[in-house]
């Protein structure tokens, strides 16, 4: 057996800019790991999004991936990167790579391999960016047909960014997500306004490391960890926190890990989203494996872009279709 690892550096344009409490960008710069059986010629590839905030860059992420070459040309296995490879977007490019050949080698679909059902259409939640309250309810206006939005906060200000908000779109069900902005003094109002909104579900409130309040509040509203959960290694530390949690690949490196993280996450009562980074319909198709296991969808990834892959996954709105084979799995 011998396989070929090669890794590119993509970037696809955003529509617009997409805002949150760290910062504000206007491309999507993806690393995409492509893996070649040169026996038969079928390609596997996969595709994922470095994320500062996890100390990740295109640099390193791409040397992560060169750094298995051989590894992977002796034929080292998606379970086998498991142990040498930390969790993070490298380690999800690659796994999705290895099931999409393994896939195509087979002749199953990679939900089948993976030991999950068939995927079904999905809803999708619709990211409104961090901005002003008027500049929100403005977005939230032109959105309001869609039946779930995520909003995205960012500490001062958002109990008028979410009334603005629900204004703009009166009949969505509604997410937010504060990316770690919120603080202890701030938390109480920020709930409140929350509550009055009639928000669903708040994701990461407090930044991870100092969340341990939420185990001591109230939570009239679910709460889901995202930045303070990426593995299986991870789930002790959110008991009595958290309700729910965030399942993305680029978190948890892979759809291997990702499907392991679900069973067990389930099994001790949580919630699942599966959640994306911006990146491609070629990001979001593994992650579509475990959308009908969840209790909220975001992969909205490509409808935040100017231009996705051709072929990408089909949206009606925000109804997400499952992956043809054509572009992964």
């Amino acid at each position: 057996m011998s396989r070929r690892l090669s890794v590119a550096v993509e970037r696809f344009p955003i529509a617009g800019a997409f805002t949150i409490a760290r910062g504000s960008r206007t491309e999507a710069v993806v690393v995409v790991a492509s893996v070649v059986e040169e026996a038969d010629g079928l390609k596997g590839w996969g595709e994922c999004v470095p994320y500062a905030r996890y100390g990740e860059s295109v640099e390193s992420v791409s040397d992560q991936l060169l750094a298995q070459v051989e590894a992977i040309a002796a034929g080292a296995t998606r379970l086998e990167l498991l142990d040498v490879m930390p969790a993070g977007a490298a380690r999800n490019a690659l796994d999705c790579a290895l099931f999409d050949l393994e896939a195509k080698q087979l002749g199953r679909p990679a939900w089948e391999i993976a030991g999950l059902t068939a995927p079904q259409v999905a809803t999708t939640a619709y990211t409104l960016s961090l901005g002003t309250p008027e500049t929100m309810e403005a977005a939230a206006r032109a959105a309001a047909s869609r039946p779930l939005l995520k909003v995205k906060l960012g500490g001062e200000g958002d109990p008028e960014r979410i009334a603005a908000v629900r204004r703009g779109a009166p009949e969505s069900r509604l997410i937010v997500d504060a990316n770690e902005a919120w603080r202890p003094g701030t938390i109480d109002a920020n709930l409140a306004a929350c509550v009055e909104a009639g928000v669903g579900l708040i994701e990461q409130p407090l930044p991870a490391g100092d969340d341990a309040l939420l185990s001591e509040i109230a939570r009239p509203i679910p709460i889901c960890a995202d930045e303070s959960l990426h593995d299986r290694a991870g789930l002790d530390a959110l008991a009595a926190r958290y309700d729910a949690i965030n399942i993305k690949l680029d978190k948890a490196g892979g759809l291997t890990e990702a499907v392991m993280l679900a069973h067990e996450a389930r099994a001790r009562g949580f919630s699942i989203m599966v959640g994306c980074m911006v990146g491609t319909s070629l990001a979001m198709a593994p992650a579509m494996l475990l959308a009908h296991h969840a209790d909220y969808v975001d992969l909205d990834g490509p409808l935040l872009l100017a231009r996705d892959r051709d072929p990408g996954l089909v949206f009606e709105g925000s109804l997400i279709h499952p992956p043809a084979a054509a572009l992964w799995g």
